[in-house]
């Protein structure tokens, strides 16, 4: 019997494969969207008009900062930022510290109340509760309201009634008043994106309501309320008509609170208004758009910091 020997063959070696070039099945091209489209026209037109919109939109935002840039940044000279402002050096310096203290205050006083009457509204309340609903359509009016209206009030109630003048306090507190309805809706909606699990877990774990509403909650709802916070920002740096009515058009850095002071956005309206230095008041425009993209990404910054740190 012969002895016979079996050889296996040896397998080729297999090309490797370049994961970055497979494409997903469920992946559309754009060949694939505008076959799609030319069978749905309405769906074609409403995907142009959004196109349209998004470009109107960018375009306009880059047209105003861009002219704002070319208008100011050749104007912007050291003595602008001198400590004290002259008639010989216009300078913004104590107009961009009153801007810091206005925007810090309004934060200090409206905060804590817009994120307790909601944390009040979302967790505590019925939905069904006629107060609940009074004082969610007073904020969605008090929202809409034109901030002549909250610098009249402002006039009347803090600077005449109660006798304190045009201070920077009635300019704080009547700011406060603006963005609170602000702050307070968005925290509620945040609050009501949280799951409903989050909350019966904690239960279930044997948490109280107070400490899963500190603990669980809030943290949760974080991004929400730092949004809040940001948009509240924006209004109260770039705001001008409640401001002249309550802190007044004083350039200088008062001695305290209840000393009259004028932020960036009302020295940069006096000088344009008056015809003082227009050169002057596209500088301050330039040092505003930079002070708000800052103070939003220090707000944004500290938000993702918050965000990581609880989840």
């Amino acid at each position: 019997m012969e002895n016979t020997v079996t050889l296996k063959k040896i397998p080729e070696p297999q090309e490797e494969i370049d994961v970055s070039k497979i494409v997903p099945i469920n992946r559309r091209t754009w060949r694939d969207r505008l076959a799609e489209y030319r069978r749905k026209p309405f769906s074609m037109a409403a995907m142009l008009l959004v196109v349209l919109a998004a470009a109107l939109m960018t375009g306009a935002v880059l047209w105003v900062v861009l002219y704002a840039f070319v208008q100011g940044i050749p104007n912007l000279k050291p003595e602008l930022f001198e400590w004290t402002n002259t008639t010989a050096n216009n300078s913004m310096m104590p107009a961009i510290v009153n801007t810091l203290i206005v925007a810090a205050m309004s934060l200090v006083f409206a905060v804590p109340v817009g994120v307790f009457a909601a944390i009040f509204m979302v967790e505590y309340a019925k939905s069904t509760n006629f107060f609940v609903k009074a004082v969610r359509m007073a904020a969605e009016t008090l929202s809409g309201i034109p901030s002549i209206v909250y610098g009249i009030f402002g006039m009347l109630f803090f600077v005449e009634a109660c006798g304190w003048g045009y201070s920077m306090m009635a300019g704080i507190l009547t700011m406060a008043i603006m963005i609170l309805p602000l702050i307070m809706r968005t925290t509620e909606e945040a609050l009501k994106a949280v799951p409903d699990s989050f909350r019966e877990g904690s239960y279930a774990l044997g948490a109280g309501k107070l400490r899963t509403i500190f603990v669980i909650i809030l943290p949760s709802a974080m991004s929400g309320i730092i949004s809040g916070v940001i948009l509240g920002l924006g209004r109260v740096v770039g705001e001008t008509a409640a401001l002249i009515y309550t802190a007044g058009t004083v350039a200088a850095v008062p001695s305290s609170l209840m000393g009259s002071g004028c932020t960036l956005a009302v020295f940069m309206y006096s000088l344009y208004r008056e015809n003082i230095a227009p050169e002057v008041a596209w500088a301050t425009g330039v040092v505003l758009i930079l002070l708000v993209v800052v103070i939003n990404g220090i707000a944004e910054f500290v938000g993702n910091k918050l965000k990581k740190e609880y989840n």
